[in-house]
């Protein structure tokens, strides 16, 4: 487009002169004022040379340019601010989605907006007087769900995280491979002669649960003399102690893996292993999913699956920022890793 020169390292020489203006960054960097407006507002790309963008970013850092956000906003109709929907806050995983969201958020003058729907995973209130006037766009994870009745009316650009692909109503999708997870903890399990399982499953109506339920049913059909059960249960410690101790003290056969939908449950079910007077490993293996800090501070250390969470918020963030600029956000599934510990041995 223009041709680009090495910045002039200048800057206001006392407090008293006038804040330095895009014409003065366009001079140092020897490109004109439009090209300036293109870089600092995210714009350039396909429009300049990375070199040139590079080489305005660097001028206004060395004269100390701040564009006029407020002037800018209202010109182009922007608040610059994104409102993230998660289920609750207590959630470790979902405070490490914000984290990864507010950080790409920043790096485009963009602020995020944490709202966790106060009844968990049960419908919320629009929290503005009028959204569309307050927002750019929503990122919202699929387990708050409910709370997007009114904000979806507000006809805002939504992305939706961790949840069906086939939804109509979102602008765009981050997901990771959950199946691919699942399926990891089943073929490790197998692998080390587990036969007689026990899905102990989260009760909260979600696709990224109904894609877990569906992947170890997958994975261990066809596999001779495997039985598998399913219990659900709710998302906290007490529940799941309860739901393994009911797979544990049923009739038949007694499991010798539980396989939990999320860490929370997983240390609920080491509990009732040990109340029941068994030990994990050696009775009953137990896996958990997510990694959360509770994985390493039970004892044994949980086998679990480490989902990248702060890459989700990244992701779902570049994705809003993509729709905002009519480009394609990238696409395919962030990847799962299975992390063995100690709560999973030989059967």
């Amino acid at each position: 487009m223009h041709g680009a020169a090495t910045p002039r390292r200048a800057r206001p020489e006392s407090a008293a002169e006038a804040p330095p203006t895009s014409r003065d960054v366009g001079r140092a960097a020897g490109v004109s004022q439009a090209t300036v407006s293109l870089v600092l507002g995210d714009k350039w790309r396909g429009r300049v040379s990375e070199r040139t963008a590079e080489l305005v970013r660097e001028a206004a850092r060395e004269l100390g340019y701040r564009p006029n956000l407020a002037a800018r906003n209202l010109r182009l109709g922007r608040t610059r601010t994104a409102l993230l929907v998660v289920p609750a806050l207590t959630n470790e995983f979902f405070a490490r989605v914000y984290t990864g969201a507010a950080r790409t958020a920043a790096e485009h003058d963009f602020g995020v907006v944490l709202y966790p729907s106060p009844d968990g995973t049960g419908p919320a209130r629009d929290p503005f007087a009028s959204a569309r006037a307050a927002l750019d766009g929503v990122i919202a994870s699929s387990m708050a769900a409910g709370a997007l009745g009114a904000i979806r009316g507000a006809a805002l650009p939504l992305v939706m995280l961790d949840s069906d692909p086939a939804d109509p109503g979102a602008a765009a999708h981050v997901n990771l491979d959950i199946a691919d997870g699942m399926r990891q903890v089943t073929e490790h399990l197998l692998a080390l002669g587990h036969r007689r399982f026990v899905h102990l499953a989260s009760a909260v109506d979600s696709w990224t649960f109904e894609v877990r339920a569906r992947a170890i049913g997958e994975a261990l059909r066809g596999v001779p003399d495997v039985v598998l059960r399913t219990v659900p249960t709710a998302l906290d410690v007490h529940s799941g102690r309860q739901a393994a101790q009911t797979a544990l003290t049923g009739p038949g056969p007694r499991p010798t893996a539980l396989v939990c939908d999320d860490d929370i449950i997983a240390a609920g079910a080491c509990k009732a292993v040990r109340r029941l007077g068994l030990r994990v490993p050696e009775d009953v293996s137990v896996s958990g999913f997510d990694d959360l800090a509770l994985a390493t501070a039970v004892e044994p250390e949980l086998t679990t699956v480490r989902l990248p969470a702060e890459r989700v918020g990244e992701r779902g963030m570049a994705a809003l920022l993509a729709v905002l600029d009519g480009r394609t956000p990238e696409g395919g599934d962030l990847p799962v890793e299975l992390v063995t510990r100690g709560s999973t041995a030989r059967a």
